[in-house]
């Protein structure tokens, strides 16, 4: 086992997250690479350092720049607002380095492409941070699909939604600011989106209706100046997949009550599957045939049968978490650094989310059906 070099770009949510991963991944899954966390850089010299003390970084910056070009360093990953990955990744790609970066992967697909073409002519890795789907129920789910016991597909009803943007005093950032692209489409629908296409494969076409329910905000906590949002907070899409079937699609982040209901329910000629977020160790699956007697869901727990689960704990029912997801993520992205299977998704998959995404604005905008490019 080697050591690999890992640089991690911003201190938030998602950058705890990341450095969470990286250093759990080579006890969990032992494999070719040892992470080493090089450095972490963020533009608050404190958060930089209190993180470097707390996931035992070697060193911490200010200035994402010097760490891109740190020799120390082989992987980067980017946990930053949107609407400067593409600008972090480019330069982490010309340095050689591979890259994990944060979803959605930019404010655009054009943006997305220069990001996917630079990635693809350096021959480096790619990995985005869609780490719901690295759930082993979600890859149970998909190996159903794929295995026709579920028969032809005949319908997907698919929703994230969360309520941490309801409170309309919740000031002004970047999140609802229209230069690093759409609001709840992007920063949560990216999410369902990619799960859709994770599970039934290519989106053809979208109507969707995008619907702003917070019209203004403070631009400072307790200011009474306020700003105008130009963002969706409720995104509400049908779309045709290449396979034959029809959907629906829900992004919502103002869902008053609600923290992560990330979920589906996929119907078929066979029977069908209901999945949330919200009790992500297990999947409910029906079946047409059998006893009408014992009609019904059957709920399928996660255990050590559903592999990587035993890897992280020998006995079934005790539960995989956000974080677990997160490593087995890091994992596959280093498997394939080390030359194994690219399991993804990549930037060209993150790509062609982010086209999804923008058709849907553009489908809003028209009022019709539009094709994804």
């Amino acid at each position: 086992m080697r050591n690999i070099g890992i640089g991690v770009i911003g201190t938030g949510f998602m950058g705890k997250a990341h450095s969470f991963a990286y250093r759990a991944v080579a006890g969990i899954f032992p494999g070719s690479l040892r992470p080493v966390l090089q450095s972490v850089a963020d533009i608050n010299g404190e958060a930089a350092e209190q993180a470097a003390k707390q996931f035992g970084f070697l060193r911490w910056r200010t200035d994402w720049r010097a760490l891109v070009e740190d020799p120390d360093i082989e992987v980067v990953s980017i946990t930053t607002p949107n609407v400067v990955h593409r600008e972090m990744a480019l330069a982490a790609i010309a340095a050689g380095k591979h890259v994990h970066c944060e979803k959605p992967i930019a404010p655009n697909a054009d943006a997305a492409k220069d990001m996917m073409d630079a990635a693809e002519a350096a021959g480096v890795v790619t990995q985005i941070g869609y780490n719901y789907i690295k759930n082993p129920m979600l890859k149970l789910a998909r190996s159903m699909v794929v295995a026709g016991e579920l028969g032809e597909i005949t319908g997907f009803r698919g929703i994230h939604a969360e309520d941490y943007m309801a409170d309309s005093e919740i000031p002004y950032n970047w999140r609802v600011d229209a230069s690093g692209g759409a609001g709840a489409i992007a920063d949560i629908g990216s999410h369902i989106i990619g799960m859709a296409r994770f599970l039934l494969g290519p989106i053809s076409h979208v109507d969707a209706d995008l619907e702003t329910i917070v019209k203004s905000r403070p631009i400072g906590a307790g200011s009474s100046e306020r700003r105008a949002v130009e963002v969706d907070d409720i995104a509400r899409l049908t779309v045709r997949f290449e396979r034959g079937c029809r959907g629906t699609i829900e992004a919502n982040w103002v869902a008053t009550g609600r923290k992560m209901q990330l979920g589906f329910e996929l119907t078929g000629a066979k029977g069908s599957l209901v999945y949330t977020q919200e009790r992500l160790n297990e999947l409910l699956h029906y079946r047409t045939k059998g006893d009408p007697r014992h009609s019904g869901y059957t709920r399928i727990e996660a255990g050590p049968q559903h592999h990587p689960y035993g890897l992280f704990c020998v006995a079934p029912g005790h539960q995989l978490g956000f974080n677990d997801l997160k490593t087995i993520e890091v994992a596959e992205f280093l498997e394939a650094i080390a030359g194994g299977e690219r399991r993804g998704p990549d930037f060209r998959e993150a790509w062609e989310i982010q086209k999804i995404i923008d058709t849907a604005v553009r489908s809003s905008k028209l009022g019709t059906w539009q094709a994804i490019e």
